[in-house]
């Protein structure tokens, strides 16, 4: 059977359909990864994303080309563009797996770290990546060696530690572990294939790491408020990127002030 116009072939068992939600922050959309073996008569969805007629349309045809069923429904986080079509999985009489089953919008069956979820003859084991979010989760294709990213990180840019529930200290810790996982490619939840893992956690890790010290540089050439900072720091980026980039200051000085080296009082900041 042909494949479906809109599914891309990644691996022996992989394929994504982009959902069609392009934005500053989710770059050309959401990528919604389909994994099983062929002729296993199952797949595995992870992050159905948007609750989007043409998109479950899009991912029916897929699963349908592929002459299989859903058999699990896996979410990386809570976040809409991920998880706002959770309740696709009822529809598909296949349960729903989530790292906090509260904060996701359908009935979901807790997925903790090194939890494993395995159907159509592959093996998902669940990372737990937190920072971006709380219950962020990586996911590791055994069969493969690929770890699907989630937000954790993209395929182009940097992501967002959505502060509060994001944590600057957990995310810089999240990324080393994915680091020693070892992958041979990242599947990110947003953009391009990554083949170059460690050289992105690399990446990522030093951009972070420059951030926190231009975070301080800011406090102490006066700045005081997240907002001051932000129209330092990130003087060259777009401004429709201000407000998420704001959340991850906060989280840079949540995680200076958790440290002793910054102060805070009535949401004013400044260096120790």
């Amino acid at each position: 059977m042909s494949r479906p116009a809109g599914v891309r072939r990644l691996d022996e068992v992989t394929a994504v359909v982009l959902a069609p939600n392009p934005s500053p922050l989710t770059l050309e959309g959401t990528n919604t990864y389909l994994l099983g073996a062929p002729g296993s008569g199952e797949v595995v969805v992870v992050d159905p994303g948007p609750d989007d007629p043409a998109h479950r349309a899009a991912v029916d045809a897929a699963v349908a080309a592929a002459g299989a069923r859903v058999a699990a429904v896996v979410l990386t986080h809570h976040h809409a563009d991920h998880a706002e079509a959770s309740g696709w999985a009822a529809a598909w009489g296949a349960p729903l797996h989530a790292f906090a089953p509260g904060l996701v919008p359908a009935p979901a069956r807790a997925l903790g770290d090194g939890g494993t979820v395995a159907a159509g003859g592959v093996a998902l084991e669940a990372v737990h990546t937190p920072g971006h979010t709380g219950d962020h989760l990586c996911l590791r294709v055994r069969d493969t060696g690929v770890v699907l990213t989630g937000d954790h990180v993209l395929g182009r840019g940097t992501t967002m530690v959505a502060w509060p529930d994001g944590d600057m200290a957990a995310y810089l810790d999240s990324l080393r572990r994915l680091g020693r996982l070892g992958a041979g490619a990242l599947y990110p939840g947003h953009g391009p294939v990554v083949h170059d893992a460690a050289g992105l956690v690399a990446a990522y890790l030093a951009h972070r790491l420059e951030r926190e010290e231009q975070v301080l540089a800011a406090l102490r050439a006066g700045d005081a408020t997240p907002g001051e900072v932000v129209a330092r720091v990130y003087a060259d980026v777009d401004p429709v990127l201000h407000a998420p980039a704001e959340r991850s200051v906060r989280a840079h000085l949540a995680k200076l002030v958790a440290e002793g080296r910054a102060t805070a009082r009535d949401d004013r900041f400044a260096p120790r």
